[in-house]
């Protein structure tokens, strides 16, 4: 290959000092513009392309943020990887089996698109690292790696234990996603989405619009702010109506497809449907859907499904569900820009923002739509 030109190159060739070559480069209102025609035109006869990490040395800037998520698909359970060429094609026979939980991977596959462009947009690098499931002990070690490397870290809540993101956000910015650690809310840079409202919006509309008395509340995990904000809503809304929520039946779907099949099969059978069952995730909600059909149970003529986020599944699905959307990608972009404005303004106070949801309404809940 041919030898890279350098700024010595560049300075020779327009006769210029090697600093002259670095104002244009870096200041170039700095430079008389006869000058800095002459260096720019020689960059583009040499076809010179500045060291962006010696750039960002002299600017104490790597220009590149971090995002941290948690494991996701089972990355710890990938084995070794062998690279063979082989030119063939294999007929395998795929029965039907049970949907696995992926609500998660859905969910970061959006978030992680909307920091992709919003950092491409802002000129930045991102650098995406995860945590692998069971090995918490790891960790602080992967996390101590990146933090070397970038400006900045976004950090999506459950994915890094609060100790470590306490003596972290001592070292550089960190933005969270979702929820901060346990009672340091105002001590975080924070974005989120209204799930509280959300769901209250739409249970209001369920006993407005359809007149529903006896709802039962499918759950997610334990551990997720998103779930126990969504659940919140759900009760606030109950409460709207003059009804107690510790009435309503609470079934623990734990955020996944075939969990909530076996739950609203077992209901089918017993006969123990509510007239609504709000689902605290799309995935879910997919799931009560199949097994009502596999029952022969009408949607929503008998019993009226809901779930929450949004995915692009939801839209297709027989019929199309009743969701409430969450900018998921926006999410993403806003956790972003909040970094960039902490960068720019490291002395600012904590920026909190809760990004709007939107309630779409489909034939799961409102029939037959013209």
């Amino acid at each position: 290959m041919a030898r890279k030109p350098t700024v010595y190159d560049v300075a020779r060739e327009a006769d210029v000092s090697i600093a002259t070559v670095s104002r244009v480069l870096r200041t170039p209102e700095r430079v008389r513009p006869e000058t800095r025609q002459t260096v720019l035109e020689a960059i583009n006869l040499l076809g010179y392309l500045p060291s962006g990490s010696a750039r960002s040395l002299a600017a104490r800037r790597t220009n590149t943020i971090g995002l941290f998520l948690p494991n996701i698909d089972q990355l710890d359970q990938i084995g070794d990887f062998e690279l063979v060429s082989e030119d063939a094609a294999d007929i395998v026979f795929d029965p039907p089996h049970a949907q696995e939980n992926n609500s998660d991977s859905l969910y970061f596959d959006e978030v992680l698109r909307g920091c992709e462009l919003e950092s491409w947009r802002q000129g930045l690098s991102l650098m995406v690292s995860i945590g692998l499931k069971g090995k918490d002990g790891d960790i602080p070690q992967l996390i101590n790696s990146m933090s070397e490397k970038v400006d900045g870290l976004i950090v999506l809540a459950r994915s890094v234990p609060d100790s470590v993101l306490a003596f972290l956000r001592k070292r550089l910015p960190v933005v969270m996603i979702a929820n901060a650690p346990v009672n340091q809310e105002s001590e975080f840079d924070l974005v989120r989405v209204s799930n509280r409202k959300g769901m209250y919006t739409l249970v209001r509309h369920l006993f407005e619009k359809h007149q529903v008395r006896r709802m039962a509340y499918m759950t997610g995990m334990d551990d997720s702010p998103d779930n126990g904000k969504r659940y919140e809503g759900f009760c606030e809304g109950l409460k709207s109506e003059g009804l107690e929520p510790s009435a309503a039946p609470i079934y623990r779907g734990q955020f996944s497809q075939s969990v909530a099949y076996q739950i609203a099969a077992s209901l089918a059978r017993q006969g123990t449907l509510p007239q609504a069952l709000v689902c605290a995730n799309d995935q879910m909600a997919l799931g009560v859907l199949r097994a009502l059909s596999d029952a022969g149970i009408s949607v929503p003529d008998q019993v009226i499904v809901t779930g929450f986020d949004g995915i692009k599944e939801a839209s297709v699905s027989q019929p199309r569900l009743t969701t409430v959307r969450q900018p998921m990608v926006n999410l993403g972009r806003a956790a972003v820009s909040t970094l960039v404005r902490r960068l720019g303004s490291p002395e600012c106070p904590p920026i909190s923002t809760e990004l709007p949801v939107q309630v779409q309404l489909r034939e799961s809940c409102e029939g037959t739509m013209v």
